[in-house]
């Protein structure tokens, strides 16, 4: 069959990736020196490597992260950071998301607490891992307009239904009495089946200050804070130079 043929036929098929190889392999003659078994071998690692990485671009796209770019190997170990690389690269193992636990980074703006966050979003979407990535204020006005429209249900369900959800800038504002039981409930239903990773400017200690009501409190602190790794960032601000 010619490679026109072959090329279209593969096309039909979807097979992109085969195709790219396919063309490489034809503009290299070297390669018909290649055993057909290793011919056939590259070119179904190509095709499997290109639906990996469209598979990684579709949930890092519908994750919606803040920084999409930002991933673990470009972290900075700065000494004045305080970070541990080994516990790092314990973390980007993602097992900590099939146990079910969380992640706390703390840290005064600028330290890198968002970059972080959205860096292990991207090595969960590298594991194939659905994330949604919510600022603090825009999880809260959702839920607030998600109340007025009667839509709730389905806002809570688009949130439990991921295996990450990130939520960025806790605490900012403090939690308005109404939203802390709605807010204890996504969170308790995502526990079933997901992690979460929040980043605040506050300790832990102090995230009881930001609820008017401290049994919401107990119960949102017992369901996060019980199951953390903590990164408590430190240093100076890392906006004027790369994370």
């Amino acid at each position: 069959m010619p490679n026109t043929q072959l090329i279209s036929l593969m096309q039909s098929m979807s097979l992109n990736g085969m195709i790219k190889a396919f063309e490489m392999q034809s503009e290299q003659p070297k390669i018909s020196g290649l055993s057909f078994e290793e011919r056939l071998g590259m070119l179904l690692e190509s095709e499997a490597n290109e639906r990996e990485n469209k598979r990684i671009s579709r949930l890092t796209k519908a994750a919606k992260m803040r920084q999409s770019q930002a991933t673990l190997e470009d972290v900075h170990y700065l000494p004045s950071r305080g970070l541990d690389k080994a516990m790092i690269a314990e973390l980007s193992t993602c097992q900590w998301i099939d146990k079910r636990q969380n992640i706390v980074i703390t840290g005064a703006t600028g330290t890198g607490k968002s970059w972080l966050a959205c860096a292990f979003g991207k090595q969960a979407c590298r594991h194939g891992y659905p994330v949604v990535f919510l600022t603090a204020t825009h999880l809260y006005e959702q839920i607030t307009a998600a109340s007025l429209a009667g839509t709730l249900p389905k806002l809570r369900m688009q949130l439990i239904k991921s295996r990450l959800l990130i939520i960025d800038d806790f605490g900012i504002g403090g939690i308005d009495i109404q939203l802390g039981p709605i807010l204890l409930d996504i969170i308790d239903q995502h526990a079933l089946q997901g992690s979460l990773i929040i980043t605040s400017q506050f300790p832990t200690e102090k995230w009881y200050d930001l609820f008017n009501d401290p049994t919401i409190a107990d119960a949102i602190l017992d369901r996060v804070v019980h199951r953390a790794h903590f990164l408590k960032l430190k240093g100076e601000s890392q906006r004027k130079r790369k994370v």
